[in-house]
């Protein structure tokens, strides 16, 4: 069945549907990417698992996004945003509409990936597998390195330093199986709609970078399986291989890694590592001459620490990358 079709078909139903096919919503956040998310939806029409909704949240577009998704693909639900709540809050806003027009599964993707047809299919085979698997991920590869990994799943260390697995390393079948992680990359990530019944939605104070981490701490914690499936491919056009933060990433990871592992109580030798990676880096960044070129890099850290110790969260009071926070990097 097309697409498009059935998710002409979804809305007049009016709910989920019970049985082998559970109802997906698919919600994407876009602000000024009209070309890319018109890619990520042209991909997701062509995908062979029938029984799906697709929510656009546009937050303040002025490139014509709205129009032009509309136009092209009348089915689909068009949210726009009047403010920015980040990466979490925007999405929340999807989530919360999701609930509400009845679902089984949701589908949060970044409007920078391009689907393989059989992409969700294969991540919902799985899921139906177990009542305990509550979220998944498939394999990330780089768009302009179209056989290179970006995530294979994430895992993190006793320090509880999170990292991707097989980062920027050639698939040559290394990752073959399904298998338990502790998180999935935020670019795409499939949920059962009873996970956010448990454990909440995103953690708006985060705003953006982290809050994908957390939500699958939270959710593990919580007795819900966390599954990376391989078979299922996603290429995503954000952080290329050579990718070059920006001062406003070291601002938020920096206060969010803090506040994850305070909300989580993190064992105190994580905290007392943590805080010695920032007051080294922050003197490195100070005295080191061939590393003055990242002022602005310290400033923004000094100043994500501040903000944490003054539990001030939410968006970077100064940011100058406002336009781009809709594409979440990790």
């Amino acid at each position: 069945m097309h697409a498009s079709q059935s998710r002409d078909d979804s809305y007049a139903n009016g709910g989920a549907e019970t049985g082998p096919n559970p109802l997906v919503t698919c919600i994407i956040l876009n602000t000024n990417r009209r070309k890319d998310t018109l890619e990520c939806l042209t991909s997701l029409d062509k995908s062979t698992y029938g029984h799906f909704r697709i929510i656009v949240l546009d937050c303040q577009s002025t490139d014509g996004s709205v129009a032009a998704f509309r136009s092209a693909f009348p089915a689909i639900q068009v949210i726009e945003l009047g403010k920015n709540l980040g990466y979490a809050g925007n999405n929340n806003v999807g989530i919360r509409a999701a609930l509400d027009q009845g679902t089984d599964w949701i589908f949060i993707l970044n409007e920078d990936t391009v689907l393989a047809p059989d992409c969700l299919e294969r991540l919902i085979d799985i899921g139906q597998q177990s009542p305990d698997i509550g979220m998944l991920g498939p394999l990330v590869y780089h768009h302009d390195e179209p056989q290179v990994i970006q995530s294979a799943g994430g895992e993190a260390n006793r320090s509880w330093r999170f990292f991707h697995l097989g980062k920027n390393q050639v698939d040559r079948g290394q990752f073959a199986e399904p298998r338990d992680v502790r998180w999935i990359s935020g670019c795409a990530i499939l949920l059962r709609t009873h996970v956010v019944r448990t454990v909440g939605p995103l953690d708006e104070r985060f705003f953006i970078y982290c809050e994908e981490v957390e939500w699958c701490v939270r959710a593990a914690k919580n007795g819900w399986r966390i599954v990376h499936v391989p078979s299922a491919k996603v290429w995503h056009k954000g952080v290329q291989r050579h990718y070059q933060p920006k001062p406003s990433y070291t601002y938020y990871t920096t206060r969010n890694r803090l506040l994850m592992l305070s909300k989580h109580h993190a064992p105190p030798s994580a905290r007392f590592l943590a805080w010695v990676r920032v007051i080294r880096t922050l003197a490195s960044w100070t005295l080191r001459p061939k590393w003055r070129n990242n002022i602005d890099h310290r400033d923004a850290m000094w100043s994500g620490i501040k903000d944490f110790l003054r539990k001030r969260w939410g968006q970077m009071p100064v940011d100058r990358d406002a336009q781009v926070l809709s594409q979440h990097q990790d």
